[in-house]
């Protein structure tokens, strides 16, 4: 469980730190994604969903 609070704690710092450092590109981001159709989102989303179990694969195992 402190592996997962501890990546989730990352997430955040690196959202942070991405917002910190470049707030008007992070807007257009934000806004541009809005734009985009639901089912393109969803793939997206699980495509960084499979890589992110790879990718934990990998360096776990």
């Amino acid at each position: 469980m402190s592996d997962f609070l501890t990546a989730c704690a990352l997430v955040l710092v690196i959202e942070g730190l991405l917002y910190a450092a470049f707030p008007e590109p992070m807007k257009r981001m934000v806004a541009s994604v809005l734009e985009l159709p639901a089912q393109v989102l969803r793939l997206g989303g699980l495509a960084a969903a499979v890589v992110g179990v790879l990718l934990v694969a990998l360096l776990r195992g």
